[in-house]
């Protein structure tokens, strides 16, 4: 029998089971993403026919969960939702071709952290047109993140060289990446027309289609390693880490979100250093560790009122 004051430790003890169970979830979403330039590097492909692959196979394992799970109500489309999936299916194109291209011309880690510039661009979207905060805090953490920025790529070191002139190029690519991603992410803010994982899946869909014709004229991947490195691309760092972030994101608080976000470009130094060698220098690891902490004081919701 449970008395009265029983009852809110037990919705307490809940709620941190919650809490705990979305961290997790979260954490293991975030590890795969920074997987992401891993699978990219060792298929070997052009940036346009990984971006295929991964459409293709995130697709159909984020479809075939949706509805071995009775989430088949998510994927219904109105024709405001078609018209939403097909603009952001080809703005996530752009972002991947223009991410994975970033990859092959910068490196794994630096392409990740260039590209997580993202959240500048939805603050000063959302100070623009939205009439959103414009702190002096806000506004000094966003100047703080763009100094991390130039510490960690090198920005004020590089020569202009043609190698130095392809990692330039490389980083330009990752700063078009991010802003696609912003007009998706800003898309998706307002649509009310599907739930986050029913958007996640159609994009992937309407990439898939809007790319099938490339490895026709392209060519197919050569050989059973790069087909299992593409698989492993649209499975594991795209259909499970989006079940996996979505599912998380429900029992979290915004804050705790934005924070746990950063799993996704630490994993991915980690990766590009044990597997590929490639090691940030102190004053690179002083830039991410500065960006990030930046990043994190400009989302903060009471910095927003």
């Amino acid at each position: 029998m449970h008395t009265d004051n029983d009852r809110p430790m037990d919705s307490g003890r809940e709620g941190a089971a919650d809490r705990g169970r979305g961290v997790l979830l979260m954490s293991a979403g975030g590890v795969l993403l920074g997987t992401v330039g891993l699978f990219v590097e060792k298929s070997g492909q052009s940036p346009l026919t990984a971006v295929f692959f991964r459409c293709a196979f995130g697709a159909l394992i984020l479809f075939s969960y949706a509805l071995l799970v009775g989430r088949g109500s998510e994927l219904r489309l109105t024709a405001a939702g078609f018209l939403i999936a097909i603009l952001t299916g080809g703005l996530m194109i752009l972002n991947w071709a223009c991410f994975f291209t970033a990859i092959g011309d910068t490196s794994i880690a630096i392409a990740t952290v260039a590209f997580h510039v993202q959240p500048l661009w939805v603050m000063a979207f959302g100070m623009i047109f939205w009439g959103e905060s414009r702190s002096p805090v806000r506004i000094g953490a966003g100047f703080a993140a763009l100094i991390g920025l130039a510490l960690t790529t090198g920005l004020a070191t590089h020569s202009a060289s043609a190698e130095q002139t392809r990692y330039l190029h490389g980083l330009g690519y990752a700063f078009v990446a991010s802003l696609s991603y912003t007009a998706v992410t800003l898309i998706a803010k307002t649509q009310r027309s599907m739930s986050a994982f029913g958007l996640a899946a159609w994009q992937c869909a309407i990439g898939a289609i809007l790319l099938a014709w490339w490895p026709w004229f392209h060519g197919w991947p050569d050989g059973a390693a790069p087909w299992g490195w593409l698989i492993g691309l649209g499975v594991g760092p795209t259909a499970i880490a989006y079940v996996l972030l979505y599912a998380g994101m429900r029992h979290l608080q915004a804050v705790q979100i934005a924070i746990l976000q950063f799993i996704y470009p630490i994993t991915a130094i980690l990766v590009d250093h044990w597997v590929f060698g490639n090691r940030l220098s102190p004053v690179q690891w002083a830039g991410v560790a500065l960006m990030g902490g930046a990043l994190w004081i400009a989302g903060r919701p009471r910095l927003r009122t």
